[in-house]
């Protein structure tokens, strides 16, 4: 099992997407904008990357016209476009939340031939198999495009928002495009990648937002002046997690559970917040796993009841034992904001050297996969006096914690080792923010030795943020 697929993993080069922009239900995030008239009214091409943080829910990636034209991933996981009185609805599912998706949706109803006046194509490949499928009247008016209300990341309830990443979102007004306009399939891994836009034609009503003004995130580059209104969105949410550099998030499909049947952890801003809303326990997993190299991190806790930080591997969370009676993890658990105990493979509870936290607290952590070593520090100093960096580990008690990582890369056969967190609400609530390197806390701006991520301390020598550009080099 990869948490990491293909199509997120392809070595830099080419065209690179430097910001995209995080959306967020819980704070009802979106984008509108009235559009005047169309350049041509029966033909226009949709293009956007996207990487979703929930499965299950039914989402709205750009609506027009009272609904009546949009795309929405439903609550099946299946993806829906409907325009100019048509519709499609795929078969397959897209609930991988590691990955990036490239969706075009092509319109063109002065077609002759039905089945061709709606299209849909993922990562450069069109969809042809869908589970209902209505087509437009020939030369019938999109609603897309037209001179209408246009929102982006929710419906025109406005209702249905997104939660996750979008980049590169552009819209044709008056040609029915290829994805190849948009993308290309690299020579070497296959792997489909964007391309440059900005030698397109837009049309009246064309835009292309790139999310690369924090200030103005709804900035139109297209050259055509469309603009959109920014609502609940903030300098925050423009990120460096794109298609081209891929972040690690919390996994909402790896919720490994001791209580209950149902998991019900809370994840919110872009998959890198959590908490709980009853009594029930949750291990969370980060969607990138390693087996090589040195890597950093932060979380900031509310000071939450019940909440483990650390690392584990694929094994763990496969029975029904929580962290602290488990030989699948190392870290510090953390109850009722008090230093509980430090554990690790092979049982125990260490107490020494264990730092006490409090409300908005930024914990350190540092993974050294080559040595086989974890670190752990609080507002950038590590525990037990531990240095990441010269590889000291310190003294005492919790020595164990940093010494007996290694056995987690050898249990059963699995290598890859994971960030992780536990909670449970069986006394109390909470939340905590992860930081990959694509922070969703303020204060972030110091980088790692390739100059990537941003972080609240600075990353000790040799440790490196979480995304696929990293992996790439340290894996070549």
């Amino acid at each position: 099992m990869s948490i990491i697929i293909p199509a997120n993993s392809a070595a830099g080069g080419g065209y690179e997407v430097s910001n995209s922009l995080r959306f967020n239900s819980g704070s009802s995030d979106y984008l509108n904008k009235t559009l005047g008239t169309p350049t041509l009214a029966t033909k226009n091409t949709f293009s956007v990357w996207y990487k979703k943080s929930k499965v299950g829910t039914e989402e709205s990636i750009i609506f027009a016209n009272g609904n009546a034209g949009g795309i929405n991933p439903r609550a099946d996981d299946k993806i829906q476009f409907y325009n100019a009185g048509g519709s499609l609805r795929t078969d397959r599912v897209f609930r991988d939340t590691s990955a990036w998706y490239n969706l075009v949706v092509v319109t063109d109803t002065t077609l002759n031939t039905a089945d061709d006046r709606l299209k849909m194509y993922i990562n450069g490949v069109q969809e042809t198999s869908f589970t209902t499928r209505s087509n437009p009247s020939q030369n019938a008016a999109s609603n897309l495009g037209t001179a209408t209300a246009h929102v982006i990341g929710c419906n025109n309830d406005p209702a249905n928002y997104f939660n996750g990443y979008m980049a590169e979102v552009c819209f044709i007004d008056g040609q029915a495009l290829d994805p190849t306009s948009f993308g290309e399939f690299d020579s070497d891994s296959g792997i489909w990648r964007p391309i440059s836009v900005s030698g397109l034609t837009f049309g009246n009503n064309g835009f292309y937002l790139e999310f690369g003004n924090s200030g103005a995130l709804g900035t139109d580059s297209s050259g055509e002046g469309n603009t959109f209104t920014v609502n609940n969105l903030a300098a925050i949410d423009q990120t460096t997690d794109t298609c081209t550099n891929n972040f690690a998030t919390l996994n909402p499909l790896d919720m490994a559970r001791w209580q209950n049947n149902t998991p019900l952890a809370v994840l919110a801003n872009g998959a890198l917040q959590t908490g709980i809303g009853s009594s029930e326990k949750v291990l969370l997993r980060s969607t990138i796993g390693v087996k090589t190299g040195k890597w950093y991190w932060e979380a900031k806790s509310d000071g939450v009841s019940k909440m483990f930080f650390g690392v584990c591997n694929l094994k763990s969370g496969t029975d029904a034992n929580a962290p602290h009676s488990s030989s699948d993890y190392v870290g510090v658990y953390y109850y009722e904001a008090t230093p509980y105990y430090a554990y690790y493979s092979g049982g125990g509870n260490p107490t020494n050297g264990i730092a006490s936290i409090s409300s908005g607290d930024i914990l350190n952590f540092a993974l050294d996969c080559d040595n086989q070593t974890f670190y752990i520090g609080k507002n950038g100093t590590y525990m037990n006096s531990g240095n990441p960096a010269s590889g000291a580990s310190g003294t005492g008690s919790i020595n164990r914690l940093w010494n007996y990582a290694s056995s987690l890369f050898y249990i059963n056969g699995f290598t890859e080792m994971f960030a992780s967190c536990y909670v449970s609400s069986t006394s109390g609530s909470g939340t905590a923010q992860y930081n990959f390197g694509n922070p969703t806390f303020t204060g972030t701006d110091k980088s790692d030795d390739n100059d990537r991520g941003s972080f609240e301390y600075q990353p000790p020598a040799g440790y490196l943020a979480l995304c696929t550009a990293n992996l790439s080099e340290t894996n070549s």
